[in-house]
């Protein structure tokens, strides 16, 4: 028998025969990207426009075919419009996480060599990660996904939308330049790897080396090709193509953004100077910990700082970890975000930019901005999102009460003008969704076909123990970093 949920205003959508999609349903591909309305229009709210307007009192935000039109009071609608009525709630721009794991198969770290530029995160994406419905909950809407930073030079980024139910493709932040992560300290030098581990290097000027290495040897690779072409000789073997060569050098043209990890002052310090002499700008700094004591070099440079709000003594590289780093280095003129680095951190970004306000005094409508405008100008897509302002996408968030307070929740959240995730559809799904499961189990019990007979008593696998989730990483091990893995 097919299930049905049938929620005012919310016409029920067919994903495959016989079953109407639930909202969380945590199988993505009983989800049907919803329709998108020709216009909508939210009236009377608080809206956080992270931008030049500020916070506005009473006001109207206007979308028409997915594209923000207009925020300001009285605004006019077409006759059609989807009207949501604000009074009392907030609207913000969609969150975005710039430093995120939660939707890649697999380990995020291809570990086996010091530089790995020419691996690449968007041909791992998962989609149907149930943490895209969650931080979609959460009122997230796009997350930079990072390899990890076992290596100096990493893997390829890829900044994606969450659209729940659309294919990894779809997914792709289309106007997102490319990026790579960079990693420095006890990860890439494996100071918690065990001592059975020799992979170069083993020491913080060794990842200085590596680095150095890599860009000269990518110089290298172009004079090659230069070479080869000016000399115009049929009978002359070209130079081997070398992907991870032709990555570096697009970091060199400015054609590939660099996120790098980092702890120490020392380290940043290091970075900035060697990429200064390659004539590269760092686009930002991830983690960061002790930004607060070169912000000033940080600002000079114009690398941005995406950093924890109050993380600190999960390992030794960061007991100089303050509250105040966010703060302090935003007051020098770093364009500072805080990240989640974790499935769960993510679905509460938005407690995280109140900590600004907590420590270090950052104005509301300032912090606020260190989960939305901010990091969209670190990933270099701030034309698009991370404020709400005519021309940009309407990627926004209706909430409860204030975006900073711990009693607000996320009512709605809205990606390209389309309603991915509803409260009210979702509390209603719940109990569609386990009147489905309490049958299913109803069904194996009869069968008689249920392992092992009697199951009570046991937890969902069976075996009276915890089942790792299909989309969970596996647990590092004991002797290694945090960072190692995530």
């Amino acid at each position: 028998m097919a299930l049905a949920l049938i929620v005012p205003g919310i016409a029920p959508l067919v994903a495959e025969e016989g079953k109407t999609p639930v909202a969380g349903d945590p199988s993505a591909w009983n989800a049907v990207p919803p329709e998108r309305p020709a216009a909508v229009v939210v009236r009377g709210a608080t809206i956080w426009t992270s931008g030049p307007q500020g916070v506005l009192d009473g006001a109207d935000l206007l979308v028409v075919d997915g594209v923000i039109k207009a925020v300001g009071t009285d605004l006019k609608a077409p006759a059609d419009a989807l009207v949501i009525d604000g009074a009392g709630k907030h609207v913000s721009a969609g969150i975005i996480d710039a430093h995120s794991h939660s939707a890649i198969v697999g380990d995020v770290n291809e570990a086996t060599h010091v530089a790995t530029p020419e691996v690449r995160i968007e041909n791992l994406i998962d989609a149907e990660s149930i943490n895209i419905y969650r931080q979609l909950a959460g009122g997230v809407t796009t997350v930079n996904l990072l390899h990890g930073s076992a290596n100096a030079i990493g893997g390829q980024n890829a900044v994606i939308k969450l659209r729940w139910g659309a294919g990894p493709r779809e997914l792709l932040f289309a106007e997102a330049p490319a990026g790579v992560k960079f990693a420095l300290g006890e990860n890439p030098k494996q100071s918690n790897w065990g001592d059975d581990n020799q992979r170069f290097p083993q020491t913080r000027q060794g990842v200085e080396e590596a680095i150095d290495e890599r860009f000269r040897a990518a110089l290298d690779y172009r004079r090659a090709w230069r070479d080869y072409e000016a000399a115009k000789d049929p009978q002359r073997v070209p130079p081997r193509r070398d992907l991870q060569l032709e990555a570096m050098l697009e970091m060199l043209d400015g054609k590939r953004l660099i996120h790098s990890h980092s702890y120490r002052h020392d380290e940043i310090l290091m970075l900035l100077d060697l990429m200064a002499s390659y004539g590269i700008r760092i686009a930002t700094f991830q983690h960061v910990l002790e930004g607060y004591k070169v912000a000033d070099e940080l600002a000079r440079h114009g690398a941005g700082a995406s950093t924890f709000s109050d993380w600190w003594a999960y390992k030794y590289e960061v007991i100089d970890a303050i509250p105040w780093n966010g703060a302090i280095m935003w007051d020098r003129g770093v364009v500072v975000s805080y990240n989640s680095d974790s499935d769960e951190l993510a679905r509460h970004l938005n407690l995280e930019a109140a900590k600004a306000v907590r420590y270090g005094g950052v104005p509301p409508a300032e912090a606020l901005k260190f989960v939305t405008l901010n990091p969209a100008r670190q990933l270099h897509v701030d034309r698009w999102v991370g404020s709400l302002e005519p021309g940009k996408h309407a990627d926004f968030v209706l909430w409860s009460g204030s975006p900073l307070s711990t009693r607000s929740i996320v009512l709605q959240t809205w990606v390209d003008g389309r309603k991915y995730f509803d409260r009210q559809a979702d509390l209603a799904g719940r109990a569609v969704l386990a009147e489905e499961r309490r049958k299913l189990i109803a069904e194996v019990e009869a069968s008689g076909s249920g392992e092992g007979g009697d199951q009570e008593g046991k937890d969902d696998d069976g075996a009276g123990g915890r089942q790792q989730a299909e989309d969970e990483p596996p647990p590092p091990p004991a002797a290694q970093g945090r960072e190692v893995q995530r």
